[in-house]
Parts: structure tokens; sequence; C-alpha cells
């Protein structure tokens, strides 16, 4: 269940990485004369730069493929990898909005949650993306074992980040980007359980993803059915 429809594709498209590259350029500085680059380093940055090459890349294959095939129909690079993306930066928001921004209302500091820029790179690229998948990706073609392979993105970003950490590397003067993968504070068995919990609700959240792609070709489905019988009794 989806809309095959190319030009409201490409035109949303479009417009989703223009926002997106705003989220990007201010998080990280660009419209200034002297970018943050370390912001570069962390899950956040990193999940916005995958959806804008996404993004743009899907844009450009719709527009490609309206030129070859006709403005009706479905433009994806790929069902299942547009899935895989759509988990990564929900894993983004949901961190933000149920792990860190709570941390930074009772920590110390200036730093505020919820501005425009926090909100462009950790809610408005999620939502995005995700309405993206909802509206213009075929349904009924992930597999069952997808959510647990869409894992593997932010555990290679785990596996980056201690690595890093391991070579001298620093966040912003901090030995791991992210509060709960502190293992001075919150000891090897504390991030040991951070992760596994957070783990098994990525997986989580992937699975609620499958079983709505299910039910969403279901429904399409019935509709086509309809459409079908209609179709034929009309002609009768």
């Amino acid at each position: 269940m989806a809309i095959p429809q190319r030009t409201a594709a490409f035109a949303y498209r479009a417009a989703a990485s223009f926002v997106i590259l705003i989220g990007i350029a201010r998080v990280s500085g660009l419209w200034s004369g002297s970018p943050t680059w370390g912001s570069f380093l962390y899950y956040t940055v990193l999940s916005n730069v995958l959806c804008l090459v996404w993004m743009v890349w899907s844009a450009i294959l719709t527009l490609r493929d309206a030129q070859s095939k006709g403005w009706y129909g479905f433009s994806t690079p790929s069902v299942r990898f547009a899935a895989a993306v759509m988990e990564a930066i929900t894993v983004t928001m949901l961190i933000y909005l149920f792990v860190l921004a709570p941390a930074l209302f009772t920590q110390p500091g200036a730093y505020e949650p919820f501005t425009l820029t926090d909100n462009l790179v950790h809610i408005i690229t999620p939502i995005l993306v995700i309405i993206d998948w909802l509206l213009f990706i075929p349904k009924g073609r992930l597999g069952r074992f997808d959510p647990v392979l869409w894992a593997l993105i932010p555990w290679g970003y785990l596996v980056f980040a201690y690595t890093f950490s391991a070579l001298g590397g620093t966040f912003a003067g901090q030995p791991v980007p992210y509060p709960f993968m502190n293992v001075e504070k919150n000891g090897l068995g504390g991030v040991v359980l951070w992760i596994i919990g957070l783990s098994i609700a990525l997986i989580g959240v992937g699975y609620l993803f499958y079983g709505l792609d299910r039910l969403l070709a279901r429904v399409g489905a019935g509709r086509e059915e309809r459409r079908r019988v209609e179709r034929g009794a009309h002609a009768a």
C-alpha cells in the first residue's frame, strides 16, 4: 500500500533532502566560517548524512525512472535498504527522546534540548524518512529477519566509536560520544546492560515496522482485489 506517483515522490524527496541538509548544516556549523567537523563523529549526524544521501539518491532515481518509464509507478533504490535507513534514523529519534533529552533536563549545563537544530536532526529528519517509507515505498517485500540486520548499522557505529576512542580519539573532549557508553562512569556491566536493552528496543521497533509493512501490504492487496472485482462487474 503506497502511492504510485513519481511526481509526488520526487517533489517530496527533493524538499526532504533540502530540509535534512539544513539540519546537518546547522548542527555542524557549516553555515558559519568555522565548521565543527567533530560533529560528524556522532551517530546523530552520521545517521542524518545517511538519510541525506539516501533521499537524494531516491530523488535522482525517481526522476530518472519518470523520464524512462513515466510518472506513474514506484521508484526506490532498494525496498529493504529503505527500511534499514528508516530504522537507523528512528534509533536517533528514540534515543534522543527517551535517553538523552531527559538526562539533559536533570544534568547541569547550558545545553538546552529541543532547539530548532536539535529538532531538525533528531525529530524532523526521522519523521520525513518515515513518511517517505509510508507513502512511496512498496510494501510486503521485507524479510522476516530484516529487523535484526537493520541493527547492524547502530552496532557498527558502536564498534567505530569504541575503536576511535581506544586509538586516542575524543568526542568533544569526552572519551565516548554518549553517556550510556561511558565505562568509567557506568561500569562495564552497566554499559553492557545499556547496549543490550537498547538493542532489544531497536530490534523490537524494527519488528513493529515489519508488522506494519505486512499489514499495509495486505490492505493494499485487498483494495486491489476489490478494484478488479468492480472492474469485472462493470465489464459484465
